[in-house]
């Protein structure tokens, strides 16, 4: 009706559900792009858990500090060849490779930090028994006394 010449309250009709319509729209592609963030945003965790895992590993391997530190400046190499991959399929893809190829190549006996929990030196020393009480004065034992 507008096209011919109608009231501007047609008018304004349309205009609003274009208006809407359009709303609509940006908001499914912000929900698309949101989806598309978080998937993103997962896929880069992923990658620096595998990264870290990986040099883990590395370290349980080498025998020496310098062999380490070859093989980690391999491994980086490796990661930054496929710095540049925006394709998120082809990102998960590559994590699978990753992923696999670490499962594969762990070490059967892997180093863990001695205080750590498995480590050689974690909870060494049992728990003090609950009858014996620890009173922390530092040098004023006597104080107590005194008053």
């Amino acid at each position: 009706m507008w096209v011919l010449g109608g009231s501007t309250k047609h008018k304004g009709q349309f205009q609003s559900r274009a208006k809407a319509r359009g709303e609509e729209r940006r908001g499914e592609m912000s929900a698309m792009s949101a989806s598309i963030a978080a998937q993103r945003a997962l896929q880069k965790q992923r990658v620096r858990l595998l990264y870290r895992r990986s040099l883990k590993n590395v370290l349980s391997w080498a025998m020496d500090r310098d062999l380490f530190y070859n093989e980690a400046t391999k491994l980086r190499e490796e990661f930054e060849e496929h710095k540049n991959v925006n394709d998120l399929p082809t990102i998960d893809r590559l994590l699978l490779k990753g992923e696999t190829r670490l499962a594969k190549l762990a070490h059967p006996d892997p180093y863990i930090v001695p205080w750590a929990p498995g480590g050689s030196k974690y909870a060494r020393n049992p728990a003090v028994p609950p009858e014996i009480q620890i009173v922390y004065d530092f040098g004023r034992e006597d104080y107590h006394y005194r008053n």
